[in-house]
Formats: structure tokens, sequence, C-alpha cells
């Protein structure tokens, strides 16, 4: 025996929502703009950008029945850690694993644009290259300088405190929306400009994290001579825009703050030491 049948979806279970994607065929090419349908039916609760995405990448036809290429975007864990999905999505710079469809679209013959970061270089459709994040990082040095093969012993212990803070900071997955939503960085694509630009506001915060570690501000003072330098903390035009649009809620202008606080006594110090 069989078991019962599932209803089929009514109209009223379903709707139809439109994706209006900006494609690029790759680096220079110009930027054309296609429009697909993507049904959201009751077994479709849950959808999010990247599903749909992957949806139409299987389905490449267009409003209009034209047969296209298959939408080309970036993504790795799906569960906002990894920060390779960001994308300009309604307009707003955001994780694109997170933007779920029931709330950015949940009307029948709603409309989604979807658009690449404008602050990098199109490798192809909404798939940027964010090399310049990391180098920005190697700028700041965020890391902790500890290298061996051996047991070097027990860490230095640290107050609950500072630990509160610091795990806030370490939550940054690089994803790139508080660069998106900056007026001072602007896109360069020529890497040689890279290190006379401003750092952004993730390398500044990062610098502050590494800062606070106990092991790590053994490095605190080359960090603050990078951010005193060309592109450091100074070029901070404290728009604020950073701590509005980042998916983890970094206090980003405290981060600032600390770091424009820190290279003002770095530089005095330093200035009475020649």
């Amino acid at each position: 025996m069989t078991g019962p049948t599932q209803p089929k979806p009514s109209a009223a279970d379903s709707r139809s929502v439109r994706f209006r994607i900006a494609r690029c065929d790759g680096p220079g090419k110009p930027t054309r703009w296609e429009t697909f349908a993507v049904k959201i039916d009751r077994e479709s609760a849950g959808a999010n950008v990247i599903s749909c995405l992957q949806h139409i990448a299987a389905h490449p036809v267009t409003v209009e029945g034209k047969r296209t290429t298959p939408v080309v975007w970036d993504s790795v864990c799906l569960e906002e850690v990894c920060g390779a999905c960001t994308m300009v999505i309604n307009g707003k710079v955001r994780q694109s694993c997170s933007a779920l469809i029931d709330q950015i679209a949940p009307n029948d013959g709603d409309e989604v644009t979807l658009e690449p970061m404008s602050r990098f270089p199109v490798i192809r459709d909404l798939w940027v290259d964010r090399s310049r994040v990391f180098h920005n990082l190697k700028r700041v040095k965020a890391w902790v300088p500890i290298d061996g093969t051996y047991h070097l012993g027990s860490g230095p212990r640290e107050p609950a405190k500072a630990q509160d803070t610091r795990y806030t900071l370490s939550t940054c997955m690089s994803c790139g929306c508080c660069l998106e939503a900056c007026p001072q960085f602007t896109r360069q694509d020529d890497p040689a400009a890279w290190d006379t630009t401003f750092v952004g506001a993730h390398a500044l915060s990062q610098a502050r994290l590494f800062n606070m570690h106990e092991t790590g501000k053994q490095l605190a003072g080359e960090r603050l001579e990078a951010l005193t330098g060309p592109g450091g903390v100074a070029d901070c035009g404290n728009a604020q825009n950073c701590v509005k649009v980042c998916p983890k809620n970094i206090p980003l202008t405290e981060s600032i703050a600390a770091m424009g606080r820190a290279a003002t006594i770095h530089s005095v110090t330093r200035f009475f030491k020649k």
C-alpha cells in the first residue's frame, strides 16, 4: 500500500520572486543586467539568496526565455562565518547566505537586485577579488608572533573583561562589508597603491585585537607604526557606515577610536625619544 499523497502547493502557497542580477563576463568587461524568476513555495521555507542563485545556475534562463550562462558568485560555509558571499543586495552590502527570501522579498512578484561589491575588482558576475582585504591585514601584522615546533609552555593569563572584548573583535570574518560602505576606502585595482591607501575598519579593529593579546602585543609598536603612516587611522573620516553594516555587530567605531588614541600616544612618545 502506498501512503497518502501530499497535496500540490496551491497558488496561495507559492510565489514568484524576480532576481535582477548584474552580469560581467570578466575583468574589464562591460556590465549588463539579466532578470530571472525563481518559484518560492511552501517547501522552500527558509530559502536564502544563495539557494536561489543555485537554482538560477542550474536553470540559467531569463524571464524573457533567453538561455544564458550560469551566474557566478563566491561562497563557502553558508552560515555567515567565512565572509566569502558578500554582495550588494537591494542596494545594501551584506552576506547573501543570511539574506532570507521571506524577509527581503515576502510578496509575489517582488524583485531582488544583486550586484558585486564596488570597492573590489570584479572577477565575474557577483564574484570579486578581495585580495586587498588580506593585504591590509598583513600591513598591520594581524597575527600572534609565535614560532617554533616545540612546547613553549603555558601562555599568559588574561582577565575576563579583556576576553569578552577580544572575543567580539575576533568574530571578524574579513567579509568586506565595512569596506564597501566606507567612503574613504576607494577602489584600487593596482596593488602598488595598496600600501598607501586607507587600511579600513577591519584592519584597524584587528590591530586592536592583537595589541590587546598578551603575546600579540609584542608587535604593537610595529602595528602602530603602520597605522601612523599613509593610509592609517588618520585617514578615517568617521562616517560610521562600517559599524552599521557589520554582520557581526563588531564595535568598529570603538576600535577606530582606540587605535587613534594609541597611535597618537605612540607618535608623541616616538617624538620625545628622538
